[in-house]
């Protein structure tokens, strides 16, 4: 049974398929990008160092059809005021989120939106927001084309992803922010483990 998505939306060009860290992806569309690094579907272990992803990086962001941007103050504030209005509009029920400088975190409780459907509705509404207030270029796609929609089936998941996505302001230098579209995890649904 599925309780909740984990939602994780990340910017243009800041995690690709090929990505030396491991994705999610299972191609990569551009072939000069994947001359650069094979593909390797989730996290690669070990993790290359920071010094490998730059390098990797370097090579990629000039090739890649759009700027890589970054989630600074006035984007971030743009992004949280239009979640809220998508999570009102659409009646979601939010119990942990993070905005970030390159990508975004949000556990959403079940809903008769599938996350997949979710994750496209707020890539959309977040990306139309971010060029209507004239931070992301017309023509730029702002959040990259891949989905990643993690499935949460028990409370203990629900706490655990909670936790994880509450931890991520600190870990990317950021200070820690519950919105005000955020709601308290309530144990939903009684009598589940």
């Amino acid at each position: 049974m599925v309780l909740a998505y984990h939602l994780i939306l990340t910017g243009y060009g800041h995690w690709l398929p090929n990505d030396p860290r491991g994705s999610m992806s299972t191609a990569v569309a551009s072939p000069e990008l994947a001359k650069l690094a094979e593909l390797h579907w989730g996290r690669k272990f070990p993790q290359p160092s920071l010094r490998e992803l730059r390098a990797f990086y370097r090579q990629a962001v000039p090739l890649l059809k759009h700027p890589v941007l970054w989630f600074d103050q006035r984007e971030r504030d743009v992004l949280v005021q239009t979640t809220g209005e998508l999570f009102s509009n659409l009646r979601l029920t939010c119990y942990a989120g993070a905005i970030l400088h390159n990508h975004a975190h949000f556990l959403i409780r079940k809903h008769k939106l599938k996350g997949e459907d979710m994750a496209q509705a707020l890539k959309k509404g977040l990306g139309d927001a971010l060029k209507q207030a004239n931070l992301a270029p017309p023509d730029h796609p702002v959040f990259s084309e891949d989905l990643c929609v993690l499935y949460k089936s028990d409370k203990p998941a629900m706490h655990n992803c909670i936790a994880y996505i509450n931890a991520n302001f600190r870990k990317h230098n950021l200070p820690s922010v519950i919105y005000d579209f955020v709601r308290p995890y309530d144990n939903w649904p009684p009598g589940a483990p």
